[in-house]
């Protein structure tokens, strides 16, 4: 196991617990990290149940591996969570009959290593890919995109409010030298931004926005809901844990929608009946000692819905 290998499981309890795992039943782990939700998936489920699991960092899943080496039930597969479908099928899986968990965002362990770039206090390469074999990445993104372009993401992404004084200030740097390192963008970012009070790093909104239009982080939640809510059988339970506003206000969205009798506001409804029953309301939020412990889960927020239909 790799030693550099730094990875703080969130919720492990609450997400897996809502789960109410079974065994005998097929799971899913669309986000296998560290692999601390699988462990306990996979303890509750043995040896009758099966997992899939899926990550597309190679770091990740050699991590896993060795952390699960002992679990037979448990296929990890090297791909996207958005090719959930096609993998199952060859799988000859047609059906999620247990549950599926989420975990999104960037991973401690991708965050903190500094050669990967996704952060701002450590020197590197502008890189920030989730998949290391990606031709594309935060290079492309800083020194290719058009001027509007690096304004919607810093402003849809980041909610960035310089984001027009931040995305000419990088066209007007570029026009001279492409900016290669995580430390000259964050300079750049700095340089942009009026000097205010606040706790958080001027660059912090901007490299997240760069991070999401990288990795195809919004859209690729989007089109895994839709493919899991297909797969799920009667009575699965989806677990998601979303990490900003962006990502959650997605999953509240699609489940609040396929959780409405009606959805048509007509005055004789003629909608096919809601395909999921919310199990929470409103979402989860990591407990005051688990906060302590790791204090990026504050931010954490899980929510929870079983299949009806």
């Amino acid at each position: 196991m790799a030693d550099d290998f730094r990875h703080y499981t969130v919720m492990l309890d609450e997400a897996v617990d809502a789960l109410e795992c079974q065994r005998g039943k097929i799971y899913v782990d669309c986000t296998l990290g560290g692999g601390g939700h699988s462990e306990l998936i996979l303890k509750r489920i043995s040896p009758e149940g099966r997992l899939i699991a899926f990550d597309i960092d190679e770091e990740a899943i050699a991590h896993a591996k060795e952390r699960l080496k002992d679990f037979p039930n448990i296929t990890i597969i090297k791909s996207s969570y958005t090719n959930i479908k096609e993998e199952l099928n060859k799988l000859g899986i047609d059906k999620i009959t247990g549950g599926v968990i989420l975990d999104l965002g960037a991973s401690y362990h991708q965050l903190t290593k500094g050669e990967r770039g996704f952060s701002f206090s450590k020197e590197a390469p502008l890189d920030m890919r989730f998949d290391m074999q990606s031709d594309f990445s935060a290079y492309d993104v800083v020194n290719k995109y058009h001027e509007d372009d690096l304004v919607r993401i810093f402003s849809e992404y980041g909610e960035e409010r310089f984001s027009k004084r931040i995305a000419k200030k990088i066209v007007e740097t570029r026009r001279t030298a492409p900016i290669r390192t995580t430390k000259e963008l964050a300079d750049i970012i700095i340089s942009a931004t009026p000097r205010v009070k606040s706790h958080i790093h001027p660059a912090t909104r901007v490299f997240q926005a760069i991070r999401i239009e990288v990795n195809n982080e919004l859209k690729n939640v989007n089109i895994v809901l839709h493919d899991i809510l297909d797969l799920l059988d009667d009575g699965g339970i989806i677990s998601v844990i979303s990490f900003h506003s962006l990502e959650d206000r997605i999953v509240k969205n699609i489940f609040k929608y396929e959780s409405q009798k009606c959805r048509c506001n007509e005055m004789i409804c003629k909608c096919p009946p809601p395909r999921i029953a919310l199990v929470n309301k409103k979402p989860i939020m990591a407990s005051e000692k688990e906060i302590l412990e790791n204090p990026p889960s504050r931010s954490a927020k899980l929510r929870i819905a079983r299949k009806i239909c």
